[in-house]
């Protein structure tokens, strides 16, 4: 289904929320499914598109990237639809809100489980999201009890299986709704569906497993990073559970706005102060750039609010090649007040120029109020 528009596959916006997609997905999944239309190709075409559509974005990661360039696989080749709706992650928990299974077996609550993401904010300068930096960040997370080994169970003891499900964590279940009788699996009500039954749970976890612990974790931070970008830490979330996978670690970048520099996009914009006696006969500068200070030549007759542009001195791309630009805008400052001096001088400069400086009062210009008159 590459290249095709996964938004109105799901009939919604670009900008919905992560509710409004998984909402929309449930309504196409009531009406599509294969298994309230039997022999009917057209509606199990339409399924697989819609769940094509729900596996990309309902992930924050492929979702990010489909908007970007139009296809969330990273090699751009798309996500074909697939004929085995058993694998389909999340589609049980989904169809399971609305009438517990919905006929579908359901995933083995009791396997392996990926552990929770985790976020963290960090907070950069300008210099230091331009240029890329180290850093070092302190989290606190969950970690394997020290004391029984990750088991929950006092040392020396050990969980037992638990009777009434057998160890799966799960029990078959019943129910009849307004579109027939479907089987479901539910969580054990007696081992609270981890499929173990702890007699004497470890008096430093209390049971868990699991303890509270910080740790401190190095992070390269590429130059050219902004406000909103997301880095994403591999396997540095709460652990996982029987034997899942950690989860991930989400640094959410936040950059100290600067003074002098204002970003867009890899370019930078800056402005430069000159003299309307400089900006007449023209003159050198002293530019600031993120490399230090530069000179540069302004040419005579530069009008206020000129831009002249200093290639290469913005910002790097992220992870990729070159820079942008600096683009430096000239505002010429025009004296509020002139002593006699100036004034006299300025009277001989509008002369030369054939410029008239006799007004009447009901006409006086910005000059006059300028030479006192």
């Amino acid at each position: 289904m590459a290249n095709k528009d996964y938004y109105e596959t799901l009939g919604i916006e670009r900008g919905a929320s992560e509710e409004e997609i998984k909402k929309a997905f449930k309504k196409g999944a009531l009406k599509y499914h294969p298994d309230r239309n039997p022999d009917n190709k057209a509606a199990e075409d339409k399924f697989k598109e819609m769940n094509e559509a729900y596996q990309v974005l309902s992930d924050s990661d492929k979702r990010a990237r489909y908007d970007q360039y139009g296809t969330a696989d990273d090699n751009g080749a798309g996500y074909g639809g697939a004929s085995d709706f058993s694998g389909f992650g999340g589609f049980g928990d989904i169809f399971g809100d609305i009438f517990g299974g919905g006929g579908f077996s359901s995933r083995n609550q009791n396997g392996p489980k990926k552990g929770a993401d985790l976020e963290y904010n960090l907070n950069l300068t300008f210099e230091e999201s331009v240029f890329g930096v180290e850093k070092d960040i302190s989290i606190t997370k969950n970690e394997k009890c020290d004391d029984c080994g990750g088991s929950g169970a006092k040392a020396g003891t050990s969980a037992k299986t638990c009777d009434k499900c057998g160890g799966n964590g799960q029990i078959k279940v019943q129910r009849n709704t307004a579109f027939g009788s479907f089987a479901s699996m539910s969580t054990c009500d007696k081992c609270g569906g981890k499929g173990k039954i702890i007699s004497e749970p470890c008096k430093t976890c209390h049971g868990s497993g699991k303890s509270r612990k910080n740790k401190k974790i190095k992070i390269n931070v590429p130059g050219g990073v902004d406000t909103g970008n997301v880095m994403p830490l591999r396997g540095q979330g709460e652990p996982g559970e029987k034997g899942g996978p950690s989860g991930d670690l989400y640094i959410n970048i936040r950059v100290t706005p600067h003074k002098t520099f204002k970003r867009n996009g890899i370019d930078i914009h800056i402005e430069s102060h000159i003299s309307f006696g400089y900006a007449a006969i023209g003159t050198e500068i002293k530019v600031a750039t993120v490399d230090g200070d530069v000179k540069y030549k302004v040419p005579a007759g530069t009008q206020s609010g000129t831009v002249f542009r200093l290639k290469g001195k913005g910002i790097p791309r992220v992870n990729g090649h070159g820079r942008g630009d600096e683009y430096v805008k000239v505002i010429v400052d025009i004296p509020k007040t002139l002593n006699d001096k100036q004034k006299s001088a300025l009277k001989l400069f509008m002369e030369a120029s054939g410029e008239s400086i006799d007004f009447s009062d009901d006409k006086k210009s910005f000059v006059d109020k300028i030479l006192g008159k």
